[in-house]
């Protein structure tokens, strides 16, 4: 059962899928702390001055903070912006890597062929001459 569980952690993938989880919660905080003390400032003045996550209704002894909730939603859609555009921008340089391996891997033919080409075109030029 050790070796199984051994053989499965040191997978790839499952160690690519840990760094990728690490990597998504430190770019997480980077993003939401873009929002909170960058983008939501600017909104916040271009609709008067009005700081979402204060919003608040108060019914009784009840709160319900609808601007924490507003703040989390435009939270989620930059998050999800940015990592959409993370994910276009490496899959651009991915596709521009797979061109580039596809010319290097582009073996030089053998040279039976070479010569099998070299005879092939000649007869054609023999056939046009004729």
């Amino acid at each position: 059962m050790w070796k199984e569980f051994k053989s499965f952690a040191l997978k790839g993938n499952v160690l690519d899928l840990a760094v990728a989880v690490i990597i998504g919660a430190a770019f997480g905080k980077i993003v939401s702390s873009l929002v909170e003390d960058i983008i939501m400032p600017i909104i916040g003045l271009i609709i008067g001055g009005i700081n979402l996550s204060d919003l608040t209704f108060t019914y009784g002894n009840a709160v319900l903070k609808y601007g924490v909730f507003l703040q989390t939603v435009v939270d989620f859609f930059i998050i999800a912006f940015s990592i959409f555009m993370a994910i276009k921008l490496a899959s651009k340089f991915k596709k521009k890597e797979a061109v580039k391996a596809e010319v290097a891997e582009t073996p030089e033919p053998a040279p039976e062929v070479e010569l099998l080409t070299e005879i092939r075109d000649l007869l054609k030029q023999q056939e046009r001459g004729v």
